[in-house]
C-alpha cells in the first residue's frame, strides 16, 4: 500500500490544483522522524525546480509524476504510508516536502513511516529508472495477448508473478489477491500451467478490479493511513472479497471460508471453493 488505484487517485486529486502552476519554492519540511530518501540534494532540487511550470501530473506504476517544462520530472513513491495532499494533512508532524505554487497554494508530501522516496530525474535518468527496461507495462493498458507474452516462459506461482514490477507495473499484494479471486484462479497455480482462457480472465479481471477501485478512490485499511488528496478515505475496502478476510465467509460464494497463506513472505487470501 498504496498500490495502483491509490496512487492514481492521488494523481487525479492533485492534478486540477497543480497542473499548469509554477513552482515558486520547494523545500524539505522540518520533521523529527526518520527522513525520507531524496535524490539529488534538496539544494539541487530547489535550483532545478524553482520557477518551473508543472506541465503534466501523471502516474507510473506506484509513483506520482510531476513533469516540468524543463524536461525534468519529479517521481514520488509513497511506499507504505506516503500521501500527496493539497489539503490538511492527517497531522503536520509527518509532513516531508512542500511545493509552494504561484497561486499561493501548497502541494505536500506526507509520510508517517518515512519509507517514501522523492526523485528529480532528467529525461535520461527517468528512462533508466522507470522505462520499459526497468518496469513492465501498465495493467490497464495490457491485452490478453500482452499477458500471454509476459507470462510465457516463466515458472512461478501466479500470485508471486503479479507482484513482479518488471512483469507488470503497479499491482501489489491487495489487488493481486482480489484479481485472482475474481478470475477464479488459485494463487498457487504455476504460470506455465495456465490456459489461454485463464490468462484471459486474469487480463479482464485486472482491468475491472483496478478501474473499480479507482472509482471508489482506493482502499483505506484498518490502520486508516491511506487518504486521498483532500484527506478523505477511500471506499473500496468495503468491496474486498478476500483480502484481509481470513476466517470469514467468502464474499462471492458465501459458503467457503477465506484462507490465508504466505507466498514470497507476503500474506495471500483466497477462497478454496471459488479458486480451485
Amino acid at each position: 500500500m498504496p498500490e495502483l488505484p491509490e496512487v492514481e487517485t492521488m494523481v487525479r486529486g492533485i492534478r486540477p490544483h497543480v497542473a499548469g502552476r509554477v513552482i515558486t519554492r520547494v523545500e524539505r519540511c522540518r520533521c523529527r522522524y526518520r527522513p525520507i530518501d531524496v535524490t539529488p540534494s534538496m539544494r539541487q532540487i530547489a535550483r532545478r525546480a524553482t520557477g518551473r511550470t508543472i506541465v503534466e501530473v501523471a502516474r507510473r506504476a506506484k509513483r506520482i509524476l510531476l513533469k516540468l517544462d524543463s524536461g525534468d520530472c519529479f517521481a514520488i513513491e509513497p511506499r507504505m504510508t506516503g500521501l500527496m495532499l493539497v489539503d490538511a494533512a492527517p497531522d503536520r508532524s509527518h509532513l516531508r516536502i512542500r511545493w509552494r505554487l504561484d497561486d499561493g497554494n501548497d502541494l505536500w508530501f506526507w509520510d508517517r513511516r518515512g519509507l517514501g522516496t522523492l526523485r528529480l530525474y532528467t529525461p535520461d535518468e527517468y528512462e533508466a529508472a522507470l522505462g520499459p527496461d526497468r518496469l513492465g507495462p501498465e495493467p490497464l493498458d495490457m491485452s490478453t495477448a500482452d499477458w500471454k507474452q509476459r507470462l510465457t516462459g516463466r515458472s512461478r506461482e501466479i500470485k508471486v508473478a503479479l507482484l513482479d514490477q518488471k512483469l507488470v507495473a503497479g499491482i501489489g499484494n491487495l489487488y493481486a489477491a482480489e484479481i485472482l479471486h475474481a478470475a477464479r484462479i488459485d494463487p498457487r497455480r504455476r504460470t506455465e500451467g495456465l490456459s489461454g482462457r485463464e490468462i484471459g480472465r486474469i487480463a479482464a479481471r485486472a482491468i475491472e478490479i483496478l478501474n473499480e477501485a479507482i472509482r471508489y478512490e482506493g482502499s483505506t485499511l484498518s490502520d486508516g493511513t491511506y487518504r486521498n488528496a483532500i484527506n478523505g478515505e477511500g471506499r473500496y475496502q468495503n468491496e474486498h472479497r478476500v483480502y484481509g478476510r481470513a476466517g470469514q465467509p467468502c464474499g462471492s460464494c458465501g459458503k467457503a471460508t477465506i484462507v490465508r497463506i504466505v507466498q514470497a513472505q507476503r500474506a495471500t487470501f483466497y477462497c478454496p471453493k471459488c479458486q480451485r
